[in-house]
């Protein structure tokens, strides 16, 4: 089964979580992957440049109405709720969400409705609960849940509380998401 997209949730820890997610990505992946990091509202976009120097996949800010693209790494901006909706990112500036914008769980749930058992949601280090929701609707969809294993994670909240809602999702280091991701088949529906 092709999968369309996956998306990714981290906090605290998070950048250090990502350079070895990405460094372990091939360069001919096809799965587009959307980041949703917890960043401080008025955040410069420094994510972008330093995610695109360990890999060789395009990496890109969203703007409001891009394409989703393949082969790209897709880094939702700092104080904007990310949604996706037929091929494309919508972004909103909605009330807060976990005292956080972006949230989580507002995007993996935007995914779950969007892409259904053809969506991946992953979760990385963090110190909420933020994206625990958001899994268990991906889950619910018939969507691939994976989670970083609690003891490898910066801060061991976020994947924990993921774990707690989503307990039959596979748990697995950074490596072993890296080649999950790589392995899977992408593509749509039809």
């Amino acid at each position: 089964m092709p999968y369309e997209l996956a998306v990714i949730g981290t906090s605290w820890g998070g950048l250090n979580a990502l350079r070895e997610l990405v460094s372990g990505l091939p360069s001919n992946l096809e799965l587009p992957l959307v980041v949703v990091p917890h960043r401080r509202r008025h955040a410069e976009d420094l994510m972008t440049p330093l995610l695109q120097d360990w890999t060789t996949l395009h990496v890109r800010e969203i703007e409001d109405k891009a394409p989703i693209a393949s082969g790209t790494i897709h880094i939702a901006p700092a104080d904007y709720h990310l949604l996706v909706d037929d091929g494309h990112f919508a972004l909103s500036t909605d009330a807060p969400v976990n005292y956080s914008r972006p949230s989580i769980d507002v995007t993996f749930a935007s995914v779950a409705d969007a892409c259904g058992d053809h969506a991946v949601g992953v979760i990385l280090t963090g110190a909420n609960a933020d994206g625990a929701q958001g899994l268990r609707r991906i889950a619910d969809r018939g969507g691939l849940a994976l989670v970083q294993l609690p003891a490898t994670a910066e801060s061991p909240l976020m994947p924990s509380a993921a774990l707690r809602s989503v307990p039959e999702a596979r748990v697995l280091t950074l490596a072993e998401i890296a080649a999950t991701l790589a392995s899977l088949p992408a593509g749509s529906r039809t």
